[in-house]
């Protein structure tokens, strides 16, 4: 198993296989629009902007699951990204991150990192990093800061840097 496996629909409804990213890494993370964590989109795009001529993407998947912190319209959320924290990195219409309606990449990524107390993301920004090859390699609190999890990213980015399958 591995995210190449599944499909989510981006902010502005097409279907899409995360197949369309394999060989690079991933950070994956659920996010809110209300939210105290709501300005970690700009360390994300930081990292984004940072790292991506390297092969880092940063998927972000708004979630209104947590205190009903993103309640617009997938059209309002773009919106708020792009224009309040300049936003250019792939964003998703939004999904169930946990619960009965899980989306079914969430349930994989939950599945393969183990959280604390309890598998299931907890809060808003909860941080997924994924390896060249489609695994999961680190699950990161909301409370971290993007900017901390930069040597890890390093890290992926350095590894098969050289065989790119494409």
């Amino acid at each position: 198993m591995s995210v190449y496996q599944f499909s989510a629909v981006t902010i502005d409804g097409k279907e899409q296989s995360l197949v369309e990213y394999e060989g690079k890494v991933l950070l994956i993370v659920n996010t809110a629009s209300k939210c105290g964590f709501t300005p970690q989109y700009q360390g994300l795009q930081q990292l984004y902007e940072t790292y991506r001529d390297q092969g880092l993407v940063v998927l972000g998947f708004p979630s209104n699951q947590f205190m009903n912190q993103e309640p617009g319209s997938n059209d309002e959320i773009e919106s708020f990204c792009r224009l309040n924290y300049g936003v250019t990195f792939p964003l998703y219409a939004k999904v169930d991150v946990k619960g009965k309606n899980i989306h079914p990449l969430f349930q994989y990524l939950t599945k393969e990192s183990k959280g604390l107390l309890t598998d299931a993301v907890k809060w808003n920004f909860t941080k997924f990093l994924i390896d060249r090859k489609g695994h999961v390699y680190q699950r990161f609190a909301p409370n971290v800061n993007p900017a901390q999890m930069e040597a890890d990213i390093r890290l992926l980015l350095e590894q098969n840097g050289q065989n790119h399958s494409h």
